[in-house]
């Protein structure tokens, strides 16, 4: 597998390159500073993965994520930036991941396995044998997205409450900051104090929510990064990725049906 990654900023992008050589998943890592000879080194270098900076002279990083996706229909691409206010074009172009810089190694492999199609192999099947019972939390994914606790749904207050958790669902236990969470919720609205007052009240909801049916633990928040946590949930989608033979043959194409931003996920498993 080959990977190419593109940074203006000479010491940043030795930095990643570093970190992506110790993933130990790739044969070849190209690295260019120059957006322009990145796009130009696709006619001879076949890459599965781009991992570039969005704010660069010249070529900004979406732009050189489209025409690189017309030289290689098949590539993913992961942005790097230190702008958070770009998700919303980034995840528009079916960018597969987004971090913010300061990038650490574990959240870059993360997004790496998660690109691959690796994500959720780590999720291992939970069964009586392997838990020491059924989980209590079903997470329904394929058509229409559902929660069930104790084989019952769980019922949300707010509908924006339940989209906040669908999506975090989709990043398979990643964290994700609150500012990048509200562009992919609200898409093209401003992150303004009015904005996170009312982003508040929706991480409120969920959480008393969840607390109401006694499943918290699904669900972890720290310094404003939030996640679903894995191993507390039997998950269709995780499933899948765990190559379950029954869960693959029930597959129907749909995804999520409700939400825009899950129309990279369903691309994914429909070609899977």
């Amino acid at each position: 597998m080959n990977v190419i990654c593109v940074d203006d900023e000479e010491l940043v992008l030795m930095r990643t390159v570093s970190l992506v050589k110790k993933t130990g998943k790739f044969d070849n890592v190209e690295s260019f500073t120059d957006a322009l000879e990145a796009l130009e080194s696709l006619d001879d270098y076949d890459a599965d993965l781009a991992l570039l900076d969005i704010d660069m002279p010249g070529m900004r990083g979406l732009d050189l994520a489209s025409n690189m996706k017309k030289k290689r229909p098949g590539i993913k691409v992961i942005f790097l930036t230190g702008y958070s206010e770009y998700a919303v074009d980034a995840y528009a172009m079916h960018a597969t991941g987004y971090l913010l810089k300061p990038i650490s190694y574990d959240r870059l492999l993360a997004e790496i396995e998660f690109a691959l199609g690796e994500g959720g192999t780590e999720v291992q099947l939970r069964t009586s044998k392997s838990s020491g019972g059924p989980l209590r939390v079903r997470v329904e994914t394929f058509g229409f997205f559902n929660i069930l606790v104790d084989g019952k749904p769980l019922v949300f207050k707010r509908s924006k409450a339940k989209e906040l958790i669908a999506c975090l669902v989709d990043r398979q236990g990643q964290f994700i900051s609150r500012k990048d969470l509200f562009y992919i919720l609200w898409e093209d609205d401003d992150y303004d104090r009015a904005k996170q007052k009312y982003f508040d009240t929706i991480i409120r909801s969920l959480k008393d929510t969840l607390e109401e049916y006694g499943v918290s633990d699904i669900f972890e928040m720290e310094k404003g990064l939030m996640r679903i946590v894995p191993e507390k949930i039997d998950c269709d989608l995780y499933r899948f990725l765990a190559k379950d033979e029954d869960t693959i043959e029930s597959f129907r194409g749909e995804y999520m049906n409700t939400y825009s931003w899950a129309s990279e996920t369903e691309g994914y498993l429909t070609m899977r």
